[in-house]
């Protein structure tokens, strides 16, 4: 099951995680990662049967895709180490996670609601649980990072999914122009938010499953 520093995982979860309220401080975002092993660990319950009719299309091209994108995020956080492009090692101990996703509707916010019976864990058990709104919270998610990232293979995953969940969406876009990392607060800033998407993907990836199932 996904820990802090991976994300691999087997089976299903009742609860999506991604790490909503990140913050970039030392200090929050100390914290913030605690939070992000909460969630994770959130992850470990198991999914409820689902009771709701099937879906009126198929998912699966949207799961297949959230896959890729996962497996995109991952390559991206090794291509760095491997390179040695931030001059740092870019590990979740290292950097303050950023949630660049947290003022805005997002997978966490559309797909989940706080239980009191849970603690803290997110949950999707609820008798108000739109999938409409979860569907558009992901793809919300993919546009905000869209316009974070300048991976090339990380943007072509993204807009492979965006593409798959919105058909009439408009095709692959120009990636951003990269800024140049001259300081080593964006290089650090650059490592949080690349740490967060990777976590994000996981839970989007998650959810992808579970919405596959009903």
């Amino acid at each position: 099951m996904e820990k802090r520093s991976t994300s691999r995982g087997r089976g299903s979860a009742t609860s999506i995680a991604g790490g909503t309220g990140i913050g970039t401080g030392t200090g929050t975002g100390r914290g913030s990662g605690r939070w992000a092993l909460l969630a994770a660990l959130c992850l470990a319950l198991p999914l409820p049967v689902p009771a709701l009719p099937p879906p009126v299309r198929s998912l699966v091209p949207e799961l297949r895709r959230s896959r890729a994108l996962l497996e995109a995020a991952r390559a991206s956080l090794l291509s760095l180490k491997e390179r040695g492009t931030l001059g740092f090692e870019c590990t979740l101990e290292e950097v303050d996670l950023e949630d660049i996703t947290k003022d805005r509707i997002n997978t966490l916010k559309a797909c989940t609601s706080e239980d009191p019976r849970t603690g803290n864990c997110p949950v999707l058990e609820s008798p108000t649980f739109d999938k409409h709104k979860c569907l558009q919270g992901i793809y919300e998610d993919l546009k905000t990072y869209r316009a974070e990232l300048s991976d090339q293979k990380v943007l072509t995953s993204i807009d492979e999914m965006m593409k798959a969940m919105q058909p009439g969406s408009p095709g692959a876009l120009q990636p951003p122009p990269s800024a140049a990392l001259t300081s080593f607060k964006d290089r650090m800033r650059l490592c949080g938010v690349l740490h967060a998407f990777r976590i994000r993907a996981v839970t989007i990836d998650r959810m992808m499953n579970y919405l596959s199932a009903l």
